[in-house]
């Protein structure tokens, strides 16, 4: 039975390296690559940079023989990756994370720990 699996991307290390595990791992499996724009930086002028960050999704993909379905969306990263498993029907949600600890998560904040804290799916965290 394939799942459908969602992986939030960005243009991070441990984004890619979440990228290459669900490949490796589950090429037969449904996988969703999701980017979250900022809502706020597109009214800046910041330019959306989820072209580039599919193309190597999409790479990774051909390399382990896997197909992927790519979706940006706007909004709060953390929450907008919670309610798109929600809304479509995810199996297991997968994100990259830094590792920070201490007062760099406290000052920073940490998306990862807020998506594992609010997931409605089993969730794994990849640095």
């Amino acid at each position: 039975m394939t799942r459908r699996l969602l992986i939030a991307v960005d243009d991070s290390e441990p984004a890619r390296k979440a990228v290459e595990h669900v490949f490796e791992l589950f090429p037969e499996d449904t996988v969703v690559a999701l980017h979250v724009t900022d809502p706020l930086g597109e009214s800046y002028g910041e330019r959306n940079d989820s072209d580039e960050i599919f193309d190597w999704v999409r790479e990774t993909a051909d390399e382990y023989g896997a197909a992927v379905e790519t979706v940006t969306e706007s909004g709060d990263t953390a929450e907008t990756v919670v309610q798109f498993a929600e809304e479509n029907d995810i199996d297991q949600l997968f994100v990259g994370s830094h590792g920070r600890a201490g007062v760099s998560r406290i000052l920073l904040g940490s998306v990862a720990e807020t998506v594992v804290r609010d997931s409605p799916v089993p969730i794994t965290v990849i640095r």
